[in-house]
């Protein structure tokens, strides 16, 4: 508000009018305001420069999968950057899934992949997951993609891949007392279902869905006869899966997914 009265007055008022009090510190604000605007963009442009360079080093190979970047001081020397241009750097390459950083390590360059461009949007799914239906929305895709998934292992799973989901049934029963491991079974037996079709995309995203959506579902509460309920749903996508019958399968895979979400609601209420 200030700020509009100091242009009203500036346009209205004699040339060579001295400004009130109140103006005079509104003119000040302008000012610091523009200069402050411009050393952002200063800024903004030295880091996106600094970005395409790093870029194009790590996708041509001169900064190899696992090697660090070099230490902030040299960053600075060579490119006569601030400190806080650097990391600007740094923290997009993160959010791009081209280097990965943590706190009290020098950022370490990640080969760009399914894996690391499905994680470049973490940060922006997770602020989705925050809004009222987010973990739904989510939860509802990934009905969708395992009950397509399951459709097509019925049709074409080999031996092999059936004998691994078995392999992967079987652990998710002996683990039925030990809560902690089951969880951990019930997600391999879902991720062999992502394996079958050969598409090196749907492993990472099976990936991501368990990271998205483990806060939720490490906090519930989980007991034996829980999981027995659930490793019995398991089973009767198996057998349908084993028998060749994919409605039968996508049947059991959407009945096993809305008990999964119901018990998602009971414990959180509706998210």
């Amino acid at each position: 508000m200030d700020s509009a009265r100091f242009l009203s007055y500036k346009m209205n008022a004699p040339c060579g009018t001295a400004l009130p009090g109140s103006l005079a510190g509104a003119f000040r604000g302008v000012l610091k305001e523009m200069t402050e605007a411009k050393g952002a963009a200063r800024s903004t442009r030295a880091a996106d420069g600094l970005i395409q360079i790093f870029e194009k080093q790590i996708l041509d190979g001169t900064l190899r999968d696992g090697q660090p970047l070099p230490p902030e001081r040299e960053i600075v020397q060579t490119y006569g950057v601030s400190r806080t241009v650097v990391r600007e750097a740094v923290l997009a390459l993160s959010n791009k899934g081209l280097v990965e950083a943590r706190p009290r390590f020098r950022p370490v360059v990640r080969k760009p992949g399914y894996d690391a461009a499905i994680q470049a949007v973490g940060s922006v799914v997770a602020r989705l997951l925050s809004a009222p239906g987010g973990v739904k929305s989510l939860f509802d895709v990934r009905i969708m993609t395992e009950a397509a998934l399951v459709r097509q292992a019925a049709i074409e799973a080999n031996k092999d891949q059936i004998a691994k989901l078995k392999d992967a049934l079987a652990a998710n029963e002996a683990a039925i007392q030990d809560s902690e491991t089951f969880y951990e079974t019930d997600m391999a037996f879902h991720g062999v279902l992502y394996e079958i079709p050969g598409n090196p995309l749907l492993p990472s995203i099976h990936r991501a869905y368990t990271n998205w959506l483990s806060s939720h579902w490490k906090a519930m509460p989980r007991l034996p006869d829980r999981n027995r309920a659930n490793f019995e749903a398991h089973a009767r996508i198996f057998d349908a899966i084993l028998l060749r019958d994919p409605d039968a399968a996508e049947r059991a895979l959407r009945d096993h997914l809305a008990a999964a979400w119901e018990q998602v609601r009971q414990t959180f209420g509706e998210i």
